[in-house]
């Protein structure tokens, strides 16, 4: 409506960003808009969430657990969130991890006190779908023991043991929690099938439990448990907007990531209708995620990756860790074909490009276009396996760097040319709009392009 319209305008001009309203490709005007990363994760998804989540009325992540790592910088605090909706940040959205997210309980506590320290409040504002499932210390046992000898690069927070237990149909849920002597009972059945399996290292069951106990306490006599689908259709019947949040990123999903270097969940854009329980069409908006060049953690092939001086140049002036893990993250030039690949999947409505600033001193700076093997250039169709994805070598396309520092800069008409030369080759190559661009980590660091 023209009233909600304004409403929003005003709220933007409050906070002090300089973007105009123009069309739901942004996803400033979306009913429902998913923000979702096109590469191999880490390409700074909090970002654009945290921008956008104080304009809708619900921020719902639908996958993974405590295993992402969102950064976002707010003046000089840093909030980490693992498992946390960005939306927390801002005290008039309503936050849901749904039915497609695990969740380890103490690690969601633990992480609600940075928004104590902060004195920001979250009773109220944080919702558990009852379909969620649970991680326990069965599950992260299970998981450090399978990590030492299968060599993925997990992050080793239970994330697989756990979406494991949910398709063997034996998995602990949120909504077990509200029936406590059922749920010890389904505790204790499922440690001892997963102990003669998996033989895993013991633990002290009724420690976990005890403190289980103590946090479904918290969560019954708030209100936090509650039936996701039932909640957001009514909310989104009613005309309240939502935002949909990701976690990892195309190039790890279960399905269509460089198997089996992936994540246990559906990262994707069908991720987020069943992660949450919103229909496809319900979805008008889709941003995809893109860092400047590519980054990713853990094993596999990476086309793209810079093992040179330039990597080391990446990974440092990028800051280039992860935020779950502190790993080193492996650094490469931006890889279009993955990105392609990622739109194929996700049918993005517009890019966001982040982090451009990290190539403010670079003189040259190169673009994966295709793959070839040898003299022989590929169909533009990823490779389905790591054998043949490890053969592949990228053609690039090289442009000269801008060599200008632009983290000051609010509008697209005042970066430097070469910088939008770059901005608008990525574009017309992929033929995906670029509606946002970062230029530094700050929540005002970013630019809205016309």
């Amino acid at each position: 409506s023209t009233q909600s319209t304004w409403d929003l305008m005003i709220r933007i001009i409050k906070r002090g960003i300089s973007f105009p309203l123009k069309t739901k490709a942004n996803g400033l005007l979306s009913p429902c808009c998913a923000v979702i990363g096109a590469q191999w994760g880490d390409e700074g998804k909090g970002k654009l969430v945290d921008i956008l989540s104080g304009e809708f009325d619900i921020c719902g992540r639908y996958n993974g657990g405590a295993n992402a790592g969102h950064t976002v910088k707010v003046g000089q605090t840093k909030f980490i969130f693992h498992l946390l909706p960005c939306g927390l940040l801002y005290p008039q959205t309503q936050n849901i991890l749904g039915n497609g997210v695990v969740v380890h309980i103490p690690t969601m506590f633990e992480e609600l006190e940075q928004l104590v320290k902060a004195k920001i409040g979250w009773e109220g504002r944080l919702l558990l779908s009852n379909r969620a499932h649970i991680v326990t210390q069965m599950h992260l046992n299970i998981d450090a023991s399978m990590e030492k000898t299968a060599g993925i690069g997990t992050t080793k927070r239970g994330i697989g043991p756990t979406y494991t237990t949910k398709m063997l149909r034996k998995g602990l849920r949120v909504g077990d929690l509200v029936n406590w002597e059922l749920f010890v009972k389904k505790y204790k059945g499922l440690y001892s099938e997963l102990q003669e399996f998996f033989k895993f290292d013991s633990y002290d069951m009724e420690k976990e439990l005890d403190e289980l106990k103590k946090y479904r306490g918290i969560m019954v006599d708030k209100n936090m448990i509650i039936d996701c689908v039932d909640f957001i259709h009514n909310q989104r019947r009613i005309g309240k907007r939502v935002l949909v949040e990701g976690a990892n990123a195309t190039m790890l999903d279960v399905d269509h990531g460089t198997y089996p270097y992936v994540t246990s969940s559906s990262t994707n854009i069908g991720g987020a209708c069943t992660g949450l329980g919103i229909p496809p069409n319900a979805i008008e908006s889709r941003i995809g995620v893109v860092k400047a060049y590519t980054t990713r953690v853990g094993g596999g092939p990476f086309p793209t990756e810079l093992k040179d001086k330039m990597g080391a140049y990446l990974q440092d002036v990028g800051h280039e860790y992860g935020a779950t893990t502190g790993r080193k993250r492996r650094c490469g030039w931006l890889d279009l074909s993955v990105v392609r690949y990622a739109h194929k999947i996700n049918d993005f409505s517009s890019l966001i490009i982040t982090k451009l600033d990290i190539l403010d001193q670079v003189d040259e700076i190169k673009i994966g276009m295709a793959y070839k093997v040898g003299d022989t250039v590929l169909p533009d169709i990823m490779p389905s396996t790591i054998d043949e994805l490890e053969k592949v070598e990228p053609v690039y396309k090289t442009m000269p760097g801008w060599k200008t520092d632009i983290s000051r800069v609010k509008y697209y008409k005042d970066l430097p040319q070469n910088a939008k030369n770059y901005l608008e080759f990525v574009e017309s190559s992929l033929g995906i709009p670029i509606t946002w661009i970062g230029v530094g980590p700050g929540r005002e660091e970013i630019i809205q392009k016309q």
